[in-house]
């Protein structure tokens, strides 16, 4: 075993939870439970608010483009060191509603800041850990993304009481601390990575396609119930907001749980077979929102539904270990994997509320939709290998 990996890893991966839980975790979804305080205390109306949100989504886009070419000019820690600052300033600045424009700025600079801690959080980390362990050490970091959308459902109400400003300024404050408790965990980049890493590219087989494709299906999925699960309990189903509440706290719980759950599916499975496991997994759940009005089942649907999200970050991030050699082709597959992850759920977001709107607020198409992405994305890898290359090599050509 290398030096590297025979130092303990739980440093860098403390670094990289606390980065994923203030880039994804809360520039993402802290926003969420803010929607109906920024409408009621007239900050802006309705219309902006739902603009705003999609404005770290357009962000997270960019974010995943750039990540890499930041890394060819600067180390990876000092990238991510900045990129948690950005998102602490950009919550700083949201404390003044000074016009939806400065709004927008910050919204889209945090997006930036989540997309590139996305690409090169685990990169900087996993080259420092025994192989062996890298699933349930990428489960680890991604754990950040759980803890912010549980934390999203919990902190925000109670910074609420205190003052929409005061809420803002909390969450900076918090990502602030976050950002300095990690600043000495990232590990030393060597000197080779920055010179190699522009040059080397990732290998476009089949294999890498198919994940690809997958990655952008469940992008797909989970944007649905992420979007409008708690409302279809509320207002679909007539049970009140309180049942909304105690249906996405379960959501939280399942998004700790998916993380390190998932990595060490890798770990223990192999990545292909977690990732066919949890997609069959997630068909069934799916199914039970589409079937089932009962409460209980739709919890446990729920709990099952919040650990896809932050979980298959560390599964797909095996699987990409699995397909490609070299650090330098990894961390450009994995790269382009997130752009793949992040362009259809930005489309899937706009879409999912067009489709919504145009068929008169029926939930059960939006569910069914999210399960036809997860059904495609597991009939993509049950095909046989060679006719899995004939379409890909043919669908390239066509394009």
């Amino acid at each position: 075993m290398s030096d590297s990996t025979s130092r303990s890893p739980w440093l860098p991966i403390w670094a990289g939870l606390c980065a994923s839980l203030v880039g994804i975790g809360l520039a993402r979804f802290a926003y969420t439970p803010l929607i109906p305080a920024l409408i009621g205390a007239h900050w802006f109306d309705s219309s902006a608010v739902v603009y705003l949100g999609a404005a770290n989504l357009a962000g997270y886009l960019i974010g995943a483009l750039v990540g890499r070419p930041l890394t060819a000019r600067w180390s990876s820690a000092s990238v991510l060191r900045c990129m948690m600052l950005c998102v602490s300033l950009a919550f700083l600045a949201c404390a003044w509603p000074l016009s939806v424009s400065w709004y927008f700025g910050w919204r889209l600079l945090s997006g930036v800041a989540g997309g590139v801690i996305m690409v090169l959080a685990a990169s900087a980390i996993l080259p420092h850990v025994a192989a062996s362990r890298r699933g349930l050490a990428s489960g680890a970091i991604f754990l950040g993304i759980g803890l912010g959308i549980a934390g999203a459902a919990s902190l925000v109400p109670w910074l609420l009481g205190k003052g929409l400003q005061q809420t803002w300024l909390g969450l900076a404050l918090l990502s602030l601390l976050l950002t300095l408790t990690s600043w000495a965990g990232w590990p030393a980049e060597p000197e080779y990575a920055q010179v190699t890493q522009t040059k080397q590219q990732a290998v476009a087989s089949p294999a890498i396609l198919v994940l690809f494709s997958q990655y952008a299906l469940m992008a797909t999925a989970l944007v649905a119930p992420m979007m409008f699960l708690v409302d279809y309990i509320s207002r679909g189903l007539g049970a009140g907001t309180h049942a909304g509440a105690v249906i996405w706290g379960l959501y939280g719980l399942g998004a700790i749980a998916g993380p390190v759950a998932y990595g060490l599916m890798a770990d223990h499975l192999g990545a292909r077979a977690g990732i066919r496991l949890v997609l069959l997994a997630q068909l069934a759940a799916l199914a039970v929102l589409l079937v089932s009005r009962d409460l209980r089942l739709l919890g446990a649907a729920a709990l099952l539904i919040g650990s896809f999200p932050p979980g298959i970050v560390p599964l797909a991030l095996a699987r990409v270990h699995q397909l490609v050699d070299g650090h330098a082709r990894q961390n450009a597959t994995w790269s382009r994997a997130t752009v793949s992850f992040a362009s259809f759920q930005a489309i899937a977001g706009y879409a999912y509320s067009a489709l919504f709107a145009a068929n008169g607020g029926h939930y059960t198409v939006l569910f069914a939709v999210a399960a036809g992405a997860v059904l495609l994305a597991l009939l993509i890898d049950l095909l046989p290998k060679e006719r899995q290359a004939m379409s890909l090599i043919a669908n390239s050509s066509a394009k």
